[in-house]
């Protein structure tokens, strides 16, 4: 598991999200992305997913936060990382 702390804390359903805590990607982590076009779209689902928070909380963190936390966690997101680190998303 590794964990990310925001910047920039997001609101939600009267929860305040500071720290986010991803596990490792399952298959079915990967069948919820399908939900989703394009790579950001698939890419805030396996978020949303491995760190069991809501969709809507992902969609609201900024994008340095956003950019930092996808490079920080590395190997945990496989093939997702490069592309979406580096901004062609």
């Amino acid at each position: 598991m590794k964990s990310y702390t925001l910047k920039t804390p997001v609101s939600h359903n009267d929860k305040t999200f500071t720290t986010l805590t991803f596990r490792k990607p399952k298959v079915g982590d990967l069948m919820s992305m399908d939900k989703f076009e394009g790579e950001t779209g698939k890419m805030i689902a396996l978020l949303a997913s491995i760190s069991d928070t809501p969709i809507q909380v992902i969609k609201e963190i900024d994008l340095d936060d956003f950019g930092a936390m996808v490079s920080d966690l590395g190997d945990t997101l496989g093939n997702f990382h490069a592309s979406t680190a580096t901004g062609s998303m």
